[in-house]
């Protein structure tokens, strides 16, 4: 999906960063409408009269090599302000007849320390004491174009931001988008406010407005099915596409087994009762195991819940006379984890059963009206929808659920013990008003048994592995540093009250390098 929107506009051309999206994030933060993409797709456009800037993302090609990604260089004849990050900075100074060397010795990954050489429109506000920016490349820029010169340097990278003010072409090195990078945002106020001239028009509550027009143009006088799992993301497509065609539409949850202790109940409750929305509950538990029985491997574990998800829509789509269309809550890190979405050459991480895991031939059309929307603003959505406040501030909840949360075989019994140890621990951190000071939250079971000792026994069962994570995006995140009084009396809780645990482990691992979910 992408709106039609006639505003003036930021145009991102995608290289295939795992971090474009971001880019587009922050501009909206701002309040600009922002467009993303391919160097494909570029060379299509005919009409620029929208468009107050150009903005070309990192990505993983590199310019030193015979083929590379670029665009046309008669873009940069057109007057309008362009921005290059990390690989765009790197392709500027490729056409602009600047050298570009590969370089291990003096690559960069990680902080590095940006210092201030010559003033700029783009750094104003920006340089501080110790400005940390985030850096990841090995290429470099080692001779800088005609008619360019230096803003700021790195102690590895002597041409970190670069500018030529006269044609309003500017580099950064760096990743401005990132939360490590302090000040980032300010690069990006600088270039869309100072530089390109481009005035706010981008306010996320009145999208609710636009893409409710959008499911009405799109869906016209179809019936709708709903995939509603009780997360916000698919609560708020619910709602949204209730109040673009009411009564046309059907929401649809599987019970899959896979999911948290009595959350099917609870959810079918506030939508069948609250918001007088047609709910069918189908009860597939039995059937969800025994395609998963035997299975370790998570690509195939997603794949296959995917594809039964697709199999039980269709089916109950035949018992509603005039369906054609499935709507699903897939968020922008949904795509980027799964493909590039924009066609670029972004290296896929996993697949999302509601992305990756779909069959290539559906009788269904898919309607994904949240699917350039970040976490964070689709519960604003949904605060805008009046969304009950026990969803809309929910913790992410993955697609196939505990499917992904117990490594290895599922079983009937590893599900009962995971769901009462996910149960003690989000209950937990919600009496000690922890839970909304953490993006996400989570128990997994790992496919060990250790030996231990209860009273004067011998036990050999089960290791659950504890996640906490902070985080604003969910394409970044750290772990969340608990008291250690409440390791201890969390870890005390499991063992004595979940039969099959006798081991709890909590997780320190950041993301990167690690993603917020193990498999």
């Amino acid at each position: 999906m992408q709106f039609q929107n006639n505003n003036q506009r930021i145009l991102i051309v995608d290289f295939g960063s795992q971090v474009t999206k971001l880019i587009a994030r922050r501009i909206r933060d701002l309040g600009v409408y922002s467009e993303i993409i391919t160097p494909k797709n570029v060379l299509k456009l005919k009409d620029f009269n929208n468009v107050k800037g150009i903005i070309l993302s990192g990505g993983p090609s590199s310019v030193t090599k015979q083929k590379y990604q670029s665009i046309p260089k008669s873009l940069f004849k057109k007057n309008i302000p362009i921005l290059g990050i990390c690989y765009g900075l790197q392709l500027i100074a490729k056409l602009f007849g600047g050298k570009i060397k590969a370089s291990k010795k003096k690559r960069e990954f990680g902080r590095a320390i940006v210092v201030k050489k010559k003033k700029s429109l783009l750094t104003q506000k920006f340089f501080k004491k110790n400005n940390f920016v985030w850096m990841s490349h090995e290429d470099a820029v080692v001779k800088l174009p005609k008619g360019f010169k230096v803003i700021g340097e790195t102690k590895n990278s002597r041409l970190t931001i670069i500018e030529n003010s006269a044609l309003k072409i500017y580099g950064v090195q760096f990743h401005p988008e990132v939360t490590h990078t302090n000040n980032g945002s300010q690069i990006f106020r600088n270039f869309i406010f100072s530089i390109c001239k481009t005035k706010k028009n981008w306010n996320l509550t009145s999208q609710k407005k636009r893409l409710i027009e959008f499911i009405k143009k799109n869906v016209n006088k179809e019936k709708v099915i709903c995939a509603l799992s009780g997360g916000v993301d698919s609560s708020v497509v619910a709602l949204l596409i209730n109040k673009a065609i009411k009564k046309r539409l059907t929401c649809i949850m599987v019970d899959t087994g896979l999911m948290r202790k009595n959350e099917f109940r609870d959810i079918f409750y506030i939508f069948k009762k609250k918001y007088k929305i047609n709910v069918r509950l189908i009860n597939a538990s039995n059937i969800f195991l025994q395609k998963l029985k035997n299975v370790v491997n998570p690509e195939k574990k997603r794949k296959i819940i995917g594809k039964l998800f697709i199999k039980i829509f269709e089916k109950e789509s035949k018992k509603i006379k005039g369906v054609k269309f499935l709507a699903q809550g897939t968020l922008y890190p949904d795509i980027i984890e799964s493909k590039s979405y924009t066609g670029s050459k972004s290296s896929k991480i996993k697949s999302h059963h509601n992305v990756g895991g779909l069959p290539k031939k559906m009788n269904l059309k898919l309607i994904e009206p949240l699917k350039e929307f970040f976490k964070d603003e689709v519960r604003l959505l949904g605060k805008s929808l009046n969304l009950s406040k026990n969803i809309l501030y929910r913790h992410p909840f993955p697609g196939p659920g505990l499917g992904i949360r117990i490594i290895g075989n599922i079983t009937k019994e590893k599900v009962r013990i995971l769901q009462e140890v996910d149960d003690i621990y989000i209950k937990e951190l919600i009496s000690r008003k922890l839970y909304h000071k953490i993006w996400q939250a989570y128990a997994a079971l790992l496919p060990v048994k250790t030996v231990g000792v209860m009273g004067d026994t011998r036990t050999y069962e089960y290791t659950c592995l504890l996640r906490a994570v902070k985080s604003e995006d969910g394409m970044t995140a750290d772990y969340f540093s608990f008291p250690k009084d409440f390791l201890d009396e969390i870890s005390n809780k499991i063992v004595n009250n979940v039969n099959g645990i006798n081991r709890v482990v909590y997780d320190i691992t950041s993301k990167p390098p690690s993603t917020i979910e193990l498999e």
